[in-house]
């Protein structure tokens, strides 16, 4: 018995032990940033950096796919035939002298037509022959070159410039996921202190209501002072229960912004205040950058030159090409499948050629697709002499919020200062009977307004000052390969 109960016990910690290591198994990982290492993470794992980055290795690849093209191009062929039916030729009979040899080839022709059990009549004037053996077997190499192509010349030109529109792309990329996560990583940090705040508002509210409800039930004050806390604490309260939720969303959107799985477990070590802090820096309002090292303007540099060497490709086109082709091969006839064996015959064969293509007259369509270019590239050319200008103004732009921003944080820091000893007078009048329910319901708005002001404004400074980066970035990718 006592056997058999140690068996049992012996077979639920099994179990248990299983259930528990399978629990932590599937446990989410939990994660600890700063927000630099926040940033790092996030340009190592973001799917649009990611496949960013898989974008340069394609244009690697294409860039080489576009050299090869001018190469030697190497292909192998092989043909097996079978004649299942052979074809008949028919000869004019007066083109032999010899009637004897008329004679031998009507019989191998009637020969012939009696294997395949086909009842034929030699058509007068003409003797049928079939040439050639049943089967046959060819095996040829080919060796092809291009000697001169103005759009393969153009195509090695395009293939740099192919390279440097997904390599602006990442860098683009970059800057955009950087300043996707700073948001992502400061929205959460905002939602945090939120809740926090709304936590120190309920509480505090709840004690003055509970003194109210308290002095109201001893005669001593009015019952519509209760009511008007209860309005307070039940508005608190729901605002509390809200900004809840608002930050499960916000961890949720900083772990798809980091490419992390929307349940896991993340740990921010920076303080909201403190990273303000950090971004305050007016000796940015005086960086300078030259126009042509702002990403925008690159990426508009890019789709000019591409527009650019479409007009060389479409006036390469109405060059003449040349191409040689060297091919060599064996040929092998028989009666029957012997091609395998050691006595079948194989004869060489052997070709050397050059081609020559000269366009000479198209009706004028090659003429259209060139002024399409054309106008394409005007177009382009455009565009980027207005993306100079637009840059221009963002970064002025980008330099009015910013410095608002510094200036506004000041405000409300100290607008929450002064708002929360407005409150904390109200509160103490209104314990002492001074002042009514309403006062100090005014009061506790107007500081809760300066609460929410202020947190904002330290999230405008960080976001503001990102803006502001991007456009005076001038990082360059660089290539690893």
């Amino acid at each position: 018995m006592r056997q058999k109960l140690t068996k049992s016990l012996f077979a639920m910690f099994l179990v248990i032990s299983t259930g528990l290591y399978a629990q932590t198994d599937n446990a989410p990982q939990s994660y600890s940033f700063s927000l630099e290492e926040a940033i790092r993470y996030g340009l190592d794992h973001n799917v649009e950096a990611v496949n960013a980055q898989k974008d340069i290795a394609i244009s690697l690849k294409q860039k080489w796919e576009i050299i090869a093209q001018g190469l030697p191009q190497i292909s192998a062929a092989a043909d097996y035939q079978n004649n299942l039916k052979q074809p008949v030729s028919l000869l004019p009979a007066a083109a032999f002298d010899n009637t004897q040899s008329t004679v031998n080839i009507v019989e191998k022709y009637f020969d012939n037509v009696n294997r395949n059990n086909v009842s034929v009549s030699p058509p007068g004037g003409f003797i049928p022959v079939v040439f050639g053996t049943k089967q046959s077997m060819n095996a040829t190499a080919t060796w092809n070159q291009i000697i001169f192509d103005g759009s393969y010349i153009v195509g090695i030109q395009s293939a740099k410039t192919l390279l440097q529109i997904t390599e602006n792309a990442k860098t683009k990329t970059d800057q955009e996921v950087k300043k996707g996560v700073i948001n992502a990583y400061g929205n959460v940090l905002l939602a945090e202190e939120n809740v926090d705040i709304l936590k120190m508002n309920v509480e505090s509210v709840q004690s003055t209501y509970d003194e109210t409800k308290a002095t109201f039930e001893n005669g001593l004050a009015e019952e519509e002072d209760v009511e008007q806390l209860e309005i307070t604490l039940l508005t608190l309260k729901n605002n509390l229960n809200r900004s809840k939720r608002m930050k499960q969303i916000a961890y949720e959107m900083l772990n798809i912004t980091l490419g992390l799985p929307v349940e896991a477990d993340i740990t921010l070590t920076e303080e909201l205040e403190a990273l303000a802090m950090q971004y305050f820096d007016l000796a940015i309002l005086e960086k300078e950058i030259p126009v042509e090292d702002n990403i925008d303007y690159r990426i508009a540099k890019n789709t000019a030159e591409s527009a650019e060497i479409e007009v060389k490709l479409e006036q390469a086109k109405a060059l003449p090409s040349l191409t040689g082709y060297v091919n060599y091969g064996y040929q092998g006839f028989s009666q029957k499948f012997t091609f395998l064996t050691d006595n079948q015959d194989y004869f060489d064969q052997s070709v050397l050629g050059i081609s020559l293509n000269i366009p000479i007259f198209s009706s004028g369509m090659r003429s259209a697709r060139t002024q399409q270019q054309k106008i394409a590239l005007e177009q382009a050319l455009m565009d980027l002499e207005y993306t100079e200008n637009e840059v221009k103004q963002q970064i002025n732009s980008a330099k009015t919020e910013y410095e608002y921003s510094l200036d506004n944080y000041q405000v409300q820091k100290k607008n929450l200062a002064l708002s929360e000893r407005i409150e904390n007078k109200n509160k103490i009048k209104f314990e002492e009977g001074v002042a009514s329910s309403f006062e100090l319901n005014e009061a506790q708005r107007q500081l809760y307004t300066a609460q929410q002001d202020y947190l904002q404004s330290m999230l405008n400074v960080i976001t503001t000052k990102v803006e502001l980066e991007n456009l005076l970035d001038t990082t360059k990718y660089e290539d690893q390969e």
